[in-house]
């Protein structure tokens, strides 16, 4: 007797046991989305975009999906040049039969059917269709960026802004009342790299203008940046997020410091010895605000980024010419947290690592540094970048898993500039539930729905929702 083959995306994708489908469709589908860390523009949602074609909703800074289509042979003219949309989008629908297996396959489907209810597979052939009419739905009011949130049931989105920002989008769509709480998050990542002297001095004379505050020295830098860590708290930002290449823990004093940000103010370069004790120092300042105020703060590091000069020069950064690094970071990570931990000033924190060869380094890791005042205080972060896919998602979850406490995870984020992206919530959830479901019908967890299902619950909202404190 031959097995049925499943169809594709059906109302059980991924769920491969009764289990899971019944912790999925009863308990996991139904939590509203708190997406603590994201990059879509606050401007959009201000002023309530309509986006005029689908690749403009959809491949309009998605490097994820620029990657895909180099590697297939498509020129930079229809990734980021000057080729018109439908261009784009042809290139883009031309690509998407040979991304089987690598999870754009999985995320174009699922958002073509989760927005625009289309279950055609994305080809040559059916490119035409797709992007005219999920272009007509885009054109009404249902489809503006608010309604794509309501539509995916989002109850909050923490933005990524420089401290140099205004957040008057912020406050605009505060004013306008719209129901989701869309809060900033402090981003201060210019502000520590100093690996370019003439660049960093831009940087400090735009803070300079944005605090009216004069910045020669170093604990002038400190009075400003705090000044913008207060302008965010006081508009309702609660995390503060980083991304490093690596951990900086290097012992520095502060005659060094002062030293070393009047070097650089005067316009030198500064050796690579200099820049890991500045950076080292600016890791500790920021955290120590962080601490003050009560806010979460997330650490994303691991990335090799820009290693393509040419295109680098030619594009600029975030174009799809990263990849995973291979830094050393177990004991710079462990030092970092200490260093605050010794000194009473370790907050909420969220550890992110792109290379999984971490993975156990940081389910380890957590667990050095909670101190009993708050449910998994130090957090294990979801698979991130090249490991937010079914296969990276499940060992993140076997590590903490067997490292630390699951049921105290804070769950999913959508780490995408696109509105198009919140099937992702989904994509997570329903890997989540497949895990579980496994090994209860392996008889290695107990078939106790409520316990289960609360687990489940608390995994994909309600966990972030106390962690984070945004009373949303």
């Amino acid at each position: 007797m031959t097995q049925k083959i499943k169809p594709f995306l059906d109302d059980d994708f991924l769920l491969h046991t009764g289990t899971a489908r019944k912790l999925y469709h009863e308990y996991a589908a139904i939590m509203p989305v708190i997406d603590y860390h994201c990059h879509l523009n606050p401007k959009d949602i201000a002023d309530d975009r309509k986006f005029k074609t689908l690749t403009e909703a959809w491949l309009e800074g998605d490097h994820y999906k620029w990657r895909a289509m180099r590697a297939n042979g498509i020129p930079e003219k229809f990734c980021t040049g000057d080729a018109d949309d439908y261009e784009k989008f042809e290139k883009w629908a031309e690509t998407v039969p040979f991304t089987l297996r690598n999870p754009l396959y999985h995320w174009t489907h699922l958002e073509l059917k989760r927005y625009f209810n289309l279950s055609s597979l994305l080809n040559p052939e059916t490119s035409k269709e797709i992007y005219n009419s999920a272009g007509e739905m885009l054109q009404t009011k249902k489809y503006s960026c608010k309604n794509l949130l309501r539509k995916m049931n989002v109850e909050v989105v923490c933005t990524s802004d420089d401290p140099l920002d205004s957040l008057d989008h912020h406050r605009k769509i505060k004013k306008d009342g719209f129901e989701i709480k869309i809060v900033p998050t402090f981003r201060p990542d210019k502000s520590i790299a100093v690996e370019n002297a003439e660049s960093y001095n831009k940087y400090i004379s735009q803070l300079e203008k944005v605090t009216d505050h004069t910045i020669v020295n170093f604990h002038d830098l400190i009075y400003a940046l705090q000044k913008r860590h207060d302008f965010f708290h006081n508009a309702g930002c609660r995390l503060s997020d980083h991304g490093i290449e690596t951990f900086y823990a290097e012992d520095y004093s502060a005659n060094e410091i002062l030293n070393i940000f009047e070097k650089i103010r005067r316009g030198n370069d500064l050796t690579t010895g200099e820049i890991l004790k500045f950076k080292s120092a600016m890791l500790i300042e920021f955290a120590v605000m962080n601490h003050t105020r009560g806010w979460a703060q997330q650490f994303h590091y691991g990335a090799l980024r820009n290693t393509n000069t040419r295109m680098m020069e030619k594009l600029g950064p975030d174009t799809g010419f990263d990849s995973i690094g291979d830094t050393l970071v177990a004991r710079s990570l462990n030092r970092f947290l200490d260093r605050l931990a010794s000194q009473g000033k370790l907050t909420k924190t969220i550890l992110y690592n792109l290379n999984p060869a971490d993975n156990e380094i940081l389910a380890t890791t957590t667990g050095n540094f909670q101190d009993g005042s708050v449910p998994g205080k130090i957090q294990f972060g979801s698979g991130w970048w090249f490991l937010d896919q079914k296969d990276g998602m499940e060992k993140q979850l076997n590590a903490l898993s067997n490292m630390g406490l699951l049921s105290r995870f804070v769950g999913m984020l959508t780490d995408s500039r696109s509105f198009l992206s919140y099937p992702r919530h989904e994509y997570f959830r329903r890997v989540l539930c497949n895990l579980i479901g496994t090994d209860v019908e392996n008889g290695e967890l107990p078939r106790e729905m409520d316990l289960l299902g609360k687990m489940i619950q608390n995994i994909c909202y309600f966990n972030a929702k106390n962690y984070f404190n945004l009373n949303p």
